[in-house]
């Protein structure tokens, strides 16, 4: 069992070029962070969420915060700090981003 961080934002219809612009940063916040993408993005109901793991909490959270206020992505993003075991998507503790 490891931490998890899900980062969670609104849907946004069609839409979908910073979704694949998200993807694209993951891979820079592996190299800045030490973080890995433990599962692709995806959409879950009307949310779009994506998968931090390989790291502790707070730089999992301090890499969530970056994609968080990245140019052209939906305002009103969240964390959920889970671990990797987790049977669903967005059980954990709930985190605002980008942290303060």
């Amino acid at each position: 069992m490891a931490v998890m961080v899900e980062i969670h934002f609104p849907g946004t219809g069609d839409d979908d070029e910073w979704i694949d612009d998200v993807g694209d940063y993951m891979i820079d916040l592996e190299d800045e962070f030490g973080v890995e993408e433990y599962e692709d993005g995806e959409r879950i109901g009307d949310e779009v969420v994506f998968f931090l793991a390989g790291a502790r909490e707070r730089t999992l959270l301090a890499a969530a915060s970056r994609v968080a206020v990245r140019d052209g992505v939906p305002a009103g993003a969240y964390a959920m700090v889970t671990d990797t075991t987790a049977a669903e998507v967005g059980m954990g503790r709930r985190v605002k981003l980008p942290l303060r």
